[in-house]
């Protein structure tokens, strides 16, 4: 495992760039003036300890030694000791509904974006519990296995989009048996199912899915994201944006399906709830689950974490050395040596 005890100095980095371009302008205004006295060949004869390439080198290698301080100062650090420790929470699993009606307007900016926002704020106020990602549309795939590694779950959040799946559809069927083989097998455990979807089900049967589920011990929430008087599912293609259409011609119009939804989660022993044109509802959703019985859950943490801060600063030394050793000008006794000249 591998990390940065103090990450945010790492925001230094963005200073490397600006050095980069005064190094740049430097040399040039340099290059111009030497330009002032003369064509540069007569220079060079007149100069020959001239050289343009070191101070470049120079400056690179300054450049180089920034950039490893900067890593150095961050502190990386690998983790060396796994260690077992127990936690009490539930385990959740968020089924996200990745088919093209997610991309309707009706929610701001889309339902897609809105519905994963909302999701990131949740994971926000997780503490011990763990979480993991679904997606589905013609069929399921897991995103995230479930993990109470927040940091990677948010991560892997904004890159979900629909065109991670390679069938389209609405599977809710689909996303609900992958979900009961994603949890864990403790069996006294907590664990709730969450899917959120606009609730146009064409493909498998969802509400014995959902059956299933609670006879092995999950609970199965419903998020209806969309609005009741649907909207149109845009469609983008070189730059220019459309709407889909069915095989008449005429435009589709994505309607949120809450009477399968709310069939779902009565079927799943959960809540149905309804997003609005402001929240979506997992806030709310989050404090139902909290009211589950916690239990404890074994998780393996690194515990100890080895320091390499001083391998990255003996970098930066060395690419500091070399530049001091690097001189502006042209060394006339080196310049002698001509290893590869033919008597």
């Amino acid at each position: 495992m591998f990390r940065f005890a103090h990450i945010e100095y790492l925001y230094l980095l963005i200073l490397i760039p600006a050095l980069a371009l005064i190094f740049i302008v430097v040399i040039s205004q340099r290059k111009k003036a030497l330009k002032k006295f003369g064509n540069m060949d007569v220079l060079s004869t007149l100069m020959p300890g001239l050289s343009f390439s070191r101070p470049v080198l120079k400056s690179v290698l300054i450049l180089l030694a920034l950039t490893t301080m900067v890593f150095g100062i961050a502190r990386p650090q690998f983790g060396s000791k796994l260690r077992e420790i127990k936690r009490e929470g539930v385990e959740i699993i968020i089924a996200l509904d990745v088919s093209n009606s997610m991309m309707a307007e009706d929610i701001k900016p889309n339902r897609l974006e809105r519905a994963k926002q909302a999701i990131a704020r949740m994971v926000d106020r997780l503490v011990n519990d763990k979480i993991g990602l679904i997606v589905f549309a013609g069929d399921a795939y897991i995103q995230i296995p479930i993990t109470t590694d927040y940091v990677s779950a948010k991560l892997f959040l904004n890159t979900i989009s629909t065109e991670i799946v390679p069938k389209q559809g609405t599977a809710i069927g689909s996303a609900i048996s992958l979900g009961m083989k994603s949890f864990t097998q403790q069996e006294e455990t907590s664990k709730a199912l969450i899917i959120i979807t606009d609730g146009e089900n064409h493909e498998d049967d969802a509400i014995e899915a959902a059956k299933l589920a609670v006879e092995k011990g999950i609970t199965v929430h419903t998020i209806g994201i969309g609005l009741p008087k649907g909207a149109p599912i845009p469609v983008y293609s070189g730059g220019q944006k459309t709407y889909k259409e069915d095989s008449e011609g005429q435009t589709v119009i994505s309607k949120l399906d809450e009477a399968m939804l709310r069939r779902i989660a009565a079927a799943g022993e959960g809540v149905y709830i309804r997003s609005t044109g402001t929240r979506v509802g997992l806030d709310k959703l989050f404090d139902e689950i909290n009211k589950m019985g916690k239990q404890e859950m074994e998780s393996k943490i690194y515990s100890d974490y080895d320091e390499r801060f001083q391998y990255v600063f003996g970098i930066g030394l060395l690419f500091l050395l070399l530049e001091l050793t690097v001189l502006e000008r042209k060394n006339k006794w080196l310049s002698k040596i001509k290893l590869f000249e033919q008597e």
